[in-house]
């Protein structure tokens, strides 16, 4: 098998905040290498920076120290490179499921371009019966994959999720689990996904990054070698469960 090369790489990053002016050092040594078509899900007790380090993948946040690069390159600044999904969907109101999706999609296409393009990743992600509809009118699911949408339409190396299930239902959350991954078995877009539910982390991704907390650390990385769809109930995916579990009563 063909070596994969890491599409994102972390080298020994350092993160602080100023709170009334004291230094609090949120993030402590991260390094993490992220191969290219992978799904890698970072898992750890809250406070312990793992949406942080999103946020400074997208240069939402500045680094103190170390760096990241996305394809080898120093990340310098928000970048098409990577698209980011947050637990709200974070849709414009007063447009449709086309406009929400165009609205991303750069100006250099032309406008019947940008909707052939909008309309592929709405038919990607199950939509296409609510092309025109605007968000009051979808399920907090459905808004959700508007978001998957228009993550994907701008084609980015990377895809971050940041718990983009947290605010819906157990039987949607699901559902939503199982969407995400027809997706990437199709796409093969990189994922990186923050996620407090240990069961999701195994059921979807190829490696769990588990964190601890003051500072934040990469405790261990644990590989979840199970073929897909996975069974919640297998012996081996408990067992994982169990290896995952461990770090944390022991933190």
């Amino acid at each position: 098998m063909a070596e994969t090369k890491d599409i994102l790489t972390i080298r020994d990053l350092h993160k602080d905040f100023f709170i009334q002016d004291e230094k609090v050092r949120v993030l402590c040594g991260i390094d993490l290498g992220i191969a290219e078509g992978e799904i890698v899900a970072i898992v750890g007790p809250s406070g312990c920076g793992k949406s942080t380090l999103l946020r400074l993948i997208t240069s939402l946040e500045t680094v103190t120290s170390g760096e990241i690069l996305i394809g080898g390159e120093p990340v310098d600044g928000p970048s098409e490179k990577c698209s980011m999904i947050f637990q709200e969907a974070r849709l414009f109101p007063w447009l449709t499921v086309r406009e929400n999706i165009e609205f991303v999609i750069s100006d250099q296409y032309a406008r019947a371009k940008k909707k052939k393009m909008a309309l592929e990743y709405i038919e990607l992600v199950g939509l296409s019966d609510f092309i025109n509809a605007v968000p009051n009118q979808l399920s907090g699911g459905m808004q959700q994959r508007v978001s998957i949408a228009r993550a994907l339409v701008t084609r980015p190396q990377i895809l971050l999720l940041d718990e983009p299930f947290g605010a819906l239902d157990a039987f949607t959350r699901m559902n939503m689990q199982n969407e995400v991954l027809r997706i990437w078995l199709k796409d093969k877009t990189t994922m990186v996904i923050v996620t407090h539910d240990i069961d999701e982390a195994i059921f979807l991704s190829n490696r769990v990054v588990i964190m601890g907390k003051n500072p934040g650390i990469v405790k261990k990385t644990v590989s979840v070698d199970l073929d897909y769809p996975r069974d919640r109930s297998n012996l081996e995916f408990l067992e994982i469960r169990r290896t995952i579990m461990k770090e944390f009563i022991e933190s």
